[in-house]
């Protein structure tokens, strides 16, 4: 064998290892793609039996004579609010299948935050802790982490580049 053939066989090793190096990442992207399109769909299906479940507790309620008790309220709010989490949730997995601005996925990421904080701050009640310091020390962090998101959104917005923000 002459140097030549050596030098040419060294190539053709390269290039068909480059090959499968690509054909190897173009399918582990594809399977990502899919397990992304799944975790969508099964969001999608949470909130749609979410928003049945909500409507029968609804009917349940008024069937009841219980739609004008306040606990029974914050419990439809507590589940709108989850329901919307779940919402922002499915959204930021599009946004990852549908290879968004980064911007847009953290814009999505604050808001199911502040989704989630202020659902914990309707729904707070101090007769859960068994003290009022463990009562206190809880109601100031969920108001810590309210002010820190709340903070980030508004630094986002402001100080964020000059791309449109969210697109409906």
């Amino acid at each position: 064998m002459s140097s030549d053939d050596d030098s040419e066989t060294t190539r053709t090793d390269t290039e068909d290892s480059r090959f499968s190096v690509e054909r190897y990442s173009v399918v582990l992207n594809r399977f990502v793609h899919g397990v992304e399109m799944v975790a969508a769909t099964v969001f999608a299906i949470l909130f749609a039996t979410g928003v049945v479940d909500l409507m029968l507790q609804i009917a349940d309620a008024v069937r009841n004579g219980n739609i004008t008790d306040p606990l029974v309220v914050i419990g439809f709010i507590d589940t709108g609010l989850l329901l919307l989490i779940i919402v922002e949730v499915y959204q930021t997995v599009l946004a990852y299948v549908e290879e968004n601005q980064t911007r847009r996925i953290v814009q999505l990421v604050i808001y199911t935050g502040v989704i989630a904080m202020v659902r914990k701050a309707i729904i707070f009640r101090t007769g859960e802790y068994a003290t009022v310091q463990d009562a206190l020390i809880a109601a100031g962090a969920y108001a810590l982490l309210i002010f820190a998101l709340v903070s980030l959104l508004f630094a986002e917005r402001v100080y964020g580049d000059d791309t449109p923000l969210m697109a409906g």
